[in-house]
């Protein structure tokens, strides 16, 4: 495709912004025009009375309190949902410690058997040993005895012989 219009460096285009101009007033007639429109917009709008006046006020007012209602009731509904994911979060976190307070009283109650095992095995054991030391020295009263009586025996026979 080619262009009718041929682009050259000698003829760029330029286009001169608002800032580049010098700032204009306007001219008398354009502020004549513009207070015209003005006048007869305000005229349109608004008589010149206090009647005028109070019902724009009033009307301000029930658009500010139509307002706030919405707003009012926007920021209801989100603390409403909001207080609705608290209760959520509350009642999961109630049942879980619930489960957990009841896996740490079964875990207790299971120390405390395991730990009155222990105590029993740690007696019996205990009343083992005292048993075998009892033992032991009545074993080792009666050698001594035998070995007495033996000694005695054979002091006789040498006496007799």
């Amino acid at each position: 495709m080619s262009s009718l219009f041929t682009r050259s460096k000698d003829y760029t285009r330029s286009r001169k912004s608002q800032s580049d101009s010098p700032p204009s007033s306007p001219s008398p007639i354009a502020k004549t025009l513009r207070h015209e429109r003005l006048s007869r917009l305000e005229a349109a709008t608004a008589p010149a009375t206090s009647d005028s006046y109070s019902d724009r006020a009033s009307s301000r007012s029930s658009a500010y309190s139509r307002r706030e209602n919405r707003l009012a009731a926007l920021s209801s509904r989100a603390e409403e949902e909001s207080n609705r994911d608290y209760k959520k979060l509350y009642e999961s976190a109630l049942s879980e410690n619930q489960k957990l307070k009841s896996k740490l009283q079964e875990a207790q109650l299971e120390l405390a058997d395991i730990k009155s095992k222990l105590e029993k095995a740690a007696q019996q054991k205990q009343e083992k040993t005292s048993d075998r030391s009892s033992m032991l020295e009545m074993e080792k009263r009666e050698k001594r005895a035998l070995e007495r009586k033996l000694s005695e025996m054979e002091e006789e026979m040498k006496a007799l012989l």
